[in-house]
């Protein structure tokens, strides 16, 4: 699920600060996004894997309940390795930077040989920093693409990743002239920037863009420059990348009455359209499409979570279970090598609690989406998500 954390000021700092901090930091691991990572601390094959995760836990309750969350996630994947074992040790870091940086330095010095988390970007990018020395690598739970590079992954689900699914199956079943609406934020930048590239990527054309404050009234003028844009260019798609969070409930209204119909243009969206609930009746996504974890992946994981602890994970907590599979797997091949840069990279990938998924060598990561729409206030997948990556796919 793609998701910027907008219901609380703290949780907003997954995006937003750490995207400041970027121009600002000087040693941040992001800046070394464009090298190759390929290194990493040996493992002794024969002997427990030390791993560290980085929770927010001493934060607020609701960080609380997360890091409860990922620590139960983790554990869950520990019990499905097989031949493999990993001695899991957890740090706090309260949701603070400083104290990931802390945290991270410790984990190593006590003989951490990964870092799995913290979750929030300027967190996960304090603790690249700490670690960078020592070679060691940080699988963070953020979603932020601003910070992945260097020893830092992030293994959030991106808007890169969705926009790319999206335009490729737009592209092969002919809506290929796409006008992109997006908000003013960073959030809202980001999203227009992925579905630009992803456009190029797959051969489409951008027939316009725009944009719209955070304010209903900005939402209620973009309307007709959108119509006019769509209208101007024969344009068959609108790619959204506002959530149900935000502005989509009221797009999804105006939009329809101002004449962009979803029979001749194709609404998209960037953000899950089918969480919370409520959003599958609104008219404006009828038929519109989206991309989700593969549904059958996700529905196991829940299961087997639910059955181990009497709750649904968090939306987050998969993220946990993703990185101690990787872990797994990279060690069951016996090699001391098993967590350098390289080794994570590989381009097979990795299947954990949403389907597959595979780190790339600039720090960001790609998964196996399916594509679904939205019939009779009720989803429907058009494809499935992928089994399997096929190539290196670098």
């Amino acid at each position: 699920m793609i998701a910027f954390f907008d219901a609380g000021r703290k949780k907003l700092r997954l995006l937003v600060l750490p995207f400041i901090a970027l121009m600002l930091a000087a040693c941040d691991p992001a800046a070394l996004g464009s090298i190759a990572n390929t290194g990493g601390p040996k493992i002794d094959a024969n002997a427990p894997v030390p791993v560290a995760l980085l929770v927010p836990r001493g934060g607020s309750a609701s960080d609380d309940l997360l890091a409860q969350n990922l620590e139960n996630a983790a554990r869950l994947a520990i019990r499905d390795l097989d031949g493999v074992n990993v001695d899991l040790r957890v740090y706090a870091t309260a949701g603070n930077a400083g104290t990931a940086a802390s945290m991270a330095s410790q984990a190593v010095s006590e003989g951490a040989k990964i870092i799995l988390g913290p979750v929030y970007g300027e967190a996960a990018n304090s603790a690249g920093v700490a670690v960078a020395s020592n070679g060691v690598n940080v699988l963070s739970f953020s979603n932020n693409p601003t910070i992945a590079g260097g020893n830092v992954f992030v293994l959030g689900p991106t808007f890169a990743n969705t926009a790319n699914r999206l335009v490729g199956y737009a592209k092969r079943n002919g809506k290929d002239r796409i006008v992109i609406l997006h908000a003013q934020d960073v959030a809202g930048q980001l999203g227009r920037n992925a579905i630009q590239q992803a456009i190029s990527a797959n051969g489409a054309t951008l027939a316009g863009s725009v944009d719209y404050a955070l304010s209903q009234e900005s939402v209620v003028a973009a309307v007709p420059r959108v119509k006019a844009a769509v209208d101007g260019a024969g344009a068959n798609a609108l790619f959204l990348t506002t959530s149900s969070a935000s502005a989509l409930p009221l797009f999804a209204q105006l939009l329809p009455e101002a004449g962009i119909q979803t029979a001749s243009t194709q609404y998209i969206g960037l953000t899950r359209w089918d969480i919370p609930p409520q959003t599958l009746s609104l008219p404006g996504v009828q038929g519109g499409w989206f991309a989700l974890p593969d549904p059958g992946a996700s529905g196991a994981f829940r299961q087997k979570y639910n059955a181990a602890y009497g709750s649904d994970p968090h939306p987050l907590a998969g993220l946990a279970f993703d990185g101690i599979a990787a872990v797994g797997a990279l060690a069951k091949s016996g090699k001391s090598t098993a967590l350098t840069g390289a080794s994570l990279t590989q381009g097979a990938g990795f299947r954990g609690a949403s389907g597959i998924f595979r780190l790339r060598r600039d720090g960001t990561n790609e998964r196996g989406l399916a594509v679904a729409t939205i019939r009779n206030q009720g989803v429907v997948v058009l494809e499935g998500a992928p089994q399997a990556f096929g190539g290196a796919g670098f």
